[in-house]
């Protein structure tokens, strides 16, 4: 897996079984770039001029994804770089943890960690090598996700194993980082990207559950 990619700010809304699922790719590309790193001006320009309108009236997600684009059009891209580095960034223990071993067991690098490098190893997936986070970071679970959608290999990439990583990797514990940020008293962009994330995975979590 390599860092985030680029991903194309639509309204995450569809009609047809193909563009829900190039809508799902896209969405965890843009959670994996907005986590993985203060967001570029490109980027931001992007969501600023983003569709807010989902083509079906009154769609679970359109509210939350009006009120990020709000955000990103309301902040500068310095407000935005700040506010990242100030949560996430510093020199020892950041305001809040991306990854999901502290809120799994408390601790970083310890056994959800051990457990995740197993699965992804199943799945054929490495981190690279000049990657400075563990592979918990949320970022790096949203970059899985999206390669376990939009990816070729046929193998792997399927909704069973997207079912599969998803309960087993970021939805015990990625509700809790929404939590933390949306209490966090620095967080603006942040907070606003924690509700669409917890309305994203809300959908997700409901659409695997039909899967059973």
């Amino acid at each position: 897996m390599s860092s985030p990619t680029t991903a194309h700010l639509t309204a995450p809304a569809t009609t047809s079984a193909l563009d829900e699922e190039t809508a799902r790719a896209e969405l965890y590309g843009l959670l994996a770039q907005l986590y993985y790193a203060s967001p570029d001006p490109a980027l931001l320009d992007a969501l600023r001029v983003a569709v807010t309108e989902a083509p079906a009236s009154g769609a679970f997600l359109q509210e939350p994804w009006q009120q990020l684009v709000a955000v990103a059009r309301e902040l500068t891209d310095g407000a935005v770089a700040d506010e990242y580095d100030a949560l996430f960034g510093g020199v020892g223990k950041p305001e809040v943890f991306l990854y999901g071993s502290h809120y799994l067991s408390g601790f970083l690098n310890e056994k959800p960690l051990a457990r995740l490098r197993t699965d992804l190893q199943r799945l054929g997936l490495a981190a690279p090598e000049d990657m400075p986070d563990t592979e918990d970071h949320i970022a790096y679970l949203c970059e899985v996700m999206r390669y376990l959608i939009a990816g070729d290999d046929g193998g792997v990439c399927h909704l069973e194993s997207q079912r599969t990583f998803f309960a087993a990797h970021i939805q015990p514990w990625v509700l809790q980082l929404c939590d933390v940020l949306e209490q966090q008293p620095r967080a603006r962009f942040y907070a606003v990207l924690a509700r669409f994330t917890r309305a994203f995975v809300a959908v997700e979590a409901q659409g695997f559950d039909m899967l059973e």
